[in-house]
């Protein structure tokens, strides 16, 4: 039977790494893509390509560049190949009917990328660590704001943001001081969704992660788990994911919420969208609530609701 220990620490007992698993998440199946290379035939023509583009554009605010051709190929070759489908131009006429919700679905799985790891732009969390919490424990303290604390991270790929956000509430504002504190985990993708909920990650990630978390918070995995590492039951617990697209205007029972991360996802949008994103978000954000963005997203000009307190981290002004 795998199990685990505390990851980094033989000394802790064994547990079972499947006993980890958190509540199932609701998240839709998706197809299990294996490596295949393009085959040398495909290609998309400029007409085709532009069909593509407005298709993608439709279904999630993104526009995908005319530079992208050889990644759109490369990408839906697999959904061709699952399909028996042979041209893109035959893959269009199918993912274009309007009945397609599931594979349109499986389609921006495809093409989207979804690069992330633990502590990503750590000065962040830093700032969180050395500003935030303690600003909102000493609100806390003097009965200025609840012990209740709700986080989203817009854009999650495949968990390693919001589990390290859940780490350091659980370390920093833990439940045994009073603190209720929960996370919200969306993305476009059920692909790494699926991954997220199962909160399983290779070892080579525990280098991402300070010592005293990964020994508290991660478990090692052991006989057929030889070289993974799963988040504890109690982490993964704080989280709930769920698939949205941020580009139509999601009303999110879970908020309004202290900080929300949307970080390296705006770049992907075009001017249009984007201000729709932003919009929707600082909605979603509370009084003095924290917006953090990614190093090559500025949101100076884009409205009168945020104020920059430093680069990539805004607060929600007007209040």
């Amino acid at each position: 039977m795998p199990a685990g220990t505390a990851a980094g620490d033989d000394s802790v007992p064994s547990r079972d790494i499947d006993s980890c698993s958190a509540e199932p998440c609701s998240v839709d199946p998706c197809t299990v893509n294996t490596p295949l290379e393009q085959p040398p035939h495909l290609s998309v023509s400029p007409v085709l390509f532009q069909k593509f583009q407005k298709l993608i554009y439709a279904e999630t605010g993104i526009w995908l560049s005319s530079a992208k051709t050889a990644l759109l190929c490369g990408r839906l070759f697999r959904r061709l190949r699952a399909l028996e489908m042979t041209s893109l131009k035959s893959y269009y006429e199918f993912v274009s009917q309007p009945q397609q919700h599931e594979e349109r679905s499986r389609m921006i799985d495809a093409i989207t990328t979804n690069e992330t790891r633990f502590f990503r732009e750590p000065r962040q969390f830093d700032f969180l660590v050395q500003t935030v919490f303690p600003r909102w424990q000493s609100e806390a303290e003097r009965g200025l704001r609840p012990r209740r604390l709700r986080i989203w991270s817009a854009g999650c790929s495949s968990g390693e943001e919001p589990y390290t956000l859940a780490m350091l509430l659980a370390r920093h504002l833990p439940a045994e001081q009073g603190w209720d504190a929960r996370i919200l985990g969306t993305d476009i993708s059920n692909r790494v969704l699926e991954k997220a909920c199962k909160g399983i990650y290779s070892i080579a990630k525990a280098a991402e992660l300070p010592k005293d978390l990964l020994h508290s918070f991660m478990l090692r995995g052991k006989a057929e788990r030889e070289g993974e590492m799963k988040v504890k039951v109690e982490i993964q617990q704080m989280i709930d994911f769920r698939r949205l697209n941020l580009n139509q205007e999601p009303n999110l029972i879970e908020g309004p919420f202290d900080a929300i991360f949307c970080r390296n996802v705006l770049i992907y949008f075009d001017a249009e969208s984007k201000q729709r994103v932003v919009t929707n978000l600082v909605r979603h954000l509370i009084a003095n609530g924290l917006l953090f963005v990614g190093h090559a997203e500025n949101l100076n000009s884009m409205t009168t609701e945020l104020r920059s307190l430093e680069s990539t981290i805004y607060t929600k002004a007007g209040s």
